[in-house]
């Protein structure tokens, strides 16, 4: 397995750093395995050369002149006995059916691997490349080119001879090539050249940029991104070139296809392959460093495996990994390579003594990292998104592990409240669980967080919990009674250990509300009840409601009013049917402040249901609350009055008493009351008007009469009632009488708006009376229209004879009721002025008069 190491990682670094950049290190976006079985074996004994990756399988090449087809796990499938030196080339065509392989001795052979038909020769000169056409195999022309000192396309003709046509020369030795659809690109020690197979044209001449390195030792690296982009990378510089069209407008002497260069820069070290990913590329270095002990001399450090993103000048490193493959202190540039399998994401980085596979990190290698890491939290919620596509990982290990990871930082809370996610439905994890958070003295943590639905542990489990609780923390205890569904534990077993802590401390309230709330589980009210009264608890009146319990409470009346009056009073109302008035009358007759409450609300409820108990009531509100008194008095029709006077009149209750004796009919002596101990000169006049007694007024006037403030009060109010000047002519002379100026002013304002009134209102009736006259006069003005479709209303033959040109006579109401003039009663018989009998029965008016036609 290759090992990965970030760049820049120091040996050096003290172990404190290097915790801190392993907390900093970023994701791998690959990982790596060496490809071994069958491999392993043939680099024991041979060197790899060459390597083709195909989609259903590699070829490998080796310096022995060998070559080996392996499936993708490196076993041999089939072996080749070519040349007994090195292979230098092997190409596939697409359909992975033919190969090509060239050798050091000059040896070429394209050959079919299930027909070894094909193309065999011998030359005399080292071939250093071979190409097939990507659709060799469908095409009939079979074409592949070879490369050496010159580049040469083979090709059958009509005959089914070989045909030569060599394509360049002159310019050294050719050391790569790649074919991609119709175009050819190759590598010789000038540049790169790109030629279209299609048009028979050269297109292109890209010059490598540093001419000082050795073209044999610094090979030049070609990968088709595309069938129109083409990665070159050679020494330390990458361009990346797009074969485009050319306008058919331009010069037509030149090739319909031009390569611009839309992107170029130059990197840190020297490439020995490339590869695409997407939009990204995979780039192999080859890396020399200077050695820390002697500061100027280089040796050859690992390989580097980087993910790049190009950009126009530059290009953005996304991923740098360095490998640790055999003999990598030996290797030369040339020695490596990379090539990758289209139909997926899978890089193989070739050395002579290794050869190392590179693919893209799925969501179990994430998940993976992210554990190694012991970042749990972020690996499950990986796991729980991608749940579907991982299979070397399950969402419950993994939580079960970050669990676990949180128990040893000691964060208890966030590992229970994980339990509930995490565990599910397993109870039998839920169990295990909640015995180790006892073992480590924490099972309050896990307490709020088990299961309570339907799937639920053993009652044991529960019990443990709960008597935990009860050990050290009371409110808790009480906390979780009140959450937990009461069939969850054994309510009996629970009851009894509360029992027995109340025995050493039998007034802890907290303690005495659970105990009642376990009662009220185990449907024994009363025991509840017992203690709710006793803790004057405020959910007592909402368990005597939930549970029906007014048949247990009837004796407890004055307890649950001690508590809270105005909740008792409106409890008891509200269930009249349940507990009767005078049950509850019985029950507060030695409380009477607490009797007044019920009676109270129950007449302002209802001024009739309580009506025996109103004369009760009399003194009640005497003794409790005189505010209300008046109002009891003013709207109950069953209070005995004679014994409501005594008591008020025994208390000294003025106003009350002023009622009572006006109810009686004794207004005299009520508005005597009021003049002699109020002295409130307003209520009097008030009283007097409510009375509305010309007799009260005159005792009113008389009483008033030598006291000028009543005096002013008078003149200030009696204007309406009582004429002002009988008042102001029993005013005594040289009588000195406050605001008498004012008040006589008041009385001329009131008489002057009493006088506007009345001719306000007399015009009014007047121009109403004239409108609706003439509406009358106009209303009997108007024509009476008389045609066949009318009847008479005492023969209900029609009005109009049948022959015009005799004489008829008909008479026509007001009212429009029409009759024959014979069918109305004989002059004789009726007054000179007719009604219409129809609308005199029904009382019209004079609306109804004759109108004879």
């Amino acid at each position: 397995m290759a090992e990965v190491e970030e760049q820049g990682r120091k040996s050096s670094e003290e172990s404190s750093d290097d915790s801190e950049e392993e907390e900093n290190e970023e994701e791998p976006k690959l990982k790596y395995e060496r490809l071994t079985n069958g491999v392993t074996e043939i680099l024991q004994k041979d060197a790899a050369s060459c390597m083709t990756v195909h989609d259903k399988f590699l070829a490998l090449g080796t310096h022995f002149g060998k070559v080996f087809l392996l499936d993708i796990q490196g076993n041999v499938t089939q072996k080749f006995d070519i040349s007994p030196v090195k292979i230098n080339q092997i190409s596939l065509d697409d359909s992975g059916e033919h190969v090509g392989i060239c050798s050091e001795d000059g040896k070429v052979q394209v050959f079919g691997l299930y027909t070894r038909e094909g193309f065999h020769e011998n030359f005399d000169c080292p071939i250093k490349i071979v190409a097939l056409h990507p659709q060799f195999g469908r095409s009939s022309s079979k074409q592949f080119v070879t490369g050496g000192s010159k580049l040469q396309l083979y090709e059958r003709n009509w005959l089914n001879r070989w045909k030569t046509l060599t394509l360049h020369e002159g310019e050294g030795t050719i050391t790569n090539i790649k074919w991609k659809a119709n175009l050819i690109a190759w590598a010789n020690s000038v540049g790169v050249k790109i030629y279209d197979i299609s048009t028979r044209q050269r297109i292109t001449n890209v010059l490598r940029d540093n001419a000082s390195l050795r073209p044999d030792m610094y090979p030049c690296s070609l990968c088709w991104k595309d069938s129109t982009t083409l990665v070159i990378g050679w020494g330390t510089s990458v361009k990346i070139c797009a074969v485009k069209e050319r306008d058919p407008t331009e010069v037509r002497d030149l090739p319909s296809r031009y390569v611009e260069i839309v992107s170029a820069f130059d990197t840190e070290f020297y490439i020995s392959g490339l590869g695409p990913l997407g939009d990204q590329l995979v780039v192999l270095y080859y890396v020399k460093e200077i050695s820390d002990e002697t500061q100027d001399k280089e040796f050859r450090a690992r390989p580097r495996l980087d993910i790049i993103q190009p950009l126009p000048e530059a290009c953005e490193e996304i991923s740098s990994d360095a490998l640790t493959v055999r003999h990598f202190q030996e290797n030369e540039c040339r020695d490596y390579g990379l090539e990758h399998s289209e139909g997926e994401s899978l890089f193989y980085i070739i050395s002579p003594k290794d050869i190392v596979v590179a693919k893209e990190r799925d969501q179990d290698d994430h998940i993976d990292w992210l554990l190694d890491k012991k970042k749990y939290e972020e690996a499950l919620m990986a796991a729980e998104i991608s749940f579907k596509n991982i299979k070397r990982h399950e969402v419950q290990k993994i939580g079960i592990a970050y669990i676990n990871h949180l128990v040893e930082k000691g964060e208890y809370d966030v590992a229970a409240r994980k339990c509930q996610k995490v565990l599910g439905k397993n109870m039998e994890l839920w169990e295990n669980e909640v015995y180790r958070f006892k073992t480590i003295g924490q099972l309050k943590a896990i307490s709020q967080y088990l299961p309570r639905g339907d799937l639920r542990l053993r009652p044991a489990i529960y019990e443990m919990i709960l008597h935990e609780f009860l050990k050290s923390d009371f409110e808790g205890f009480a906390t979780l009674i009140r959450e937990w569904p009461g069939d969850l534990y054994n309510n009996m077993t629970v009851v009894q250990a509360v029992r027995d802590h109340l025995k050493n401390d039998p007034n802890n309230g907290t303690l005495l509300t659970t105990l009642a709330e376990l009662y009220t589980y185990d449907q024994r009210y009363d025991r509840a009840l017992k203690i709710y009264l006793q803790l004057r608890h405020k959910d007592v009146y909402q368990l005597i409601h939930k549970h029906n319990l007014f048949s247990s409470i009837e004796d407890k009346i004055v307890l649950l009013m001690d508590f809270d009056k105005e909740k008792a009073v409106d409890m008891l109302l509200d269930n009249e049917d349940k507990i009767s008035i005078d049950r509850v009358v019985e029950e507060l007759k030695d409380r009477p402040e607490l009797l007044h409450v019920y009676l109270h609300k129950l007449f302002k409820r209802d001024h009739h249901k309580g009506q025996k108990y109103h004369e009760k009531q009399i003194s009640l509100y005497a003794e409790y609350d005189r505010p209300n008194l008046l109002p009891f008095l003013r709207d109950s029709t069953h209070c005995p009055l004679e014994k409501a006077l005594e008591i008020c009149q025994q208390r000294n209750f003025v106003e009350e008493t002023v009622f009572l004796l006006s109810r009686m009919g004794n207004s005299r002596r009520a508005l005597q009351m009021i003049m002699e101990e109020l002295h409130d000169v307003d209520k009097a006049i008030e009283f007097a008007k409510e009375q509305d007694d010309a007799e009260l007024w005159e005792d009113l006037i008389s009483y008033s009469i030598d006291k000028p403030p009543f005096i002013t009060g008078l003149l200030n109010n009696i204007g309406t009632h009582v004429d002002p000047i009988l008042l102001i002519h029993r005013i005594k002379e040289d009588m000195e009488i406050p605001s008498l100026r004012d008040s006589l002013v008041k009385i001329l304002q009131d008489y002057n708006l009493q006088i506007l009134l009345r001719e306000g209102c007399k015009k009014i009736l007047v121009a109403d009376s004239l409108s609706l006259l003439k509406k009358m006069q106009r209303t009997q003005m108007r024509g009476v229209r008389v045609d066949e479709e009318n009847i008479c209303e005492a023969c209900h033959a029609p009005i109009l004879p049948t022959d015009t040109a005799k004489v008829f006579n008909v008479v026509v109401f007001h009212c429009r009721h029409m009759f024959h003039k014979e069918c109305l009663p004989s002059p004789s018989t009726i007054p000179a002025v007719q009604f219409c009998n129809i609308c005199s029965a029904k009382r019209r008016g004079p609306g109804s008069a004759i109108m004879e036609i």
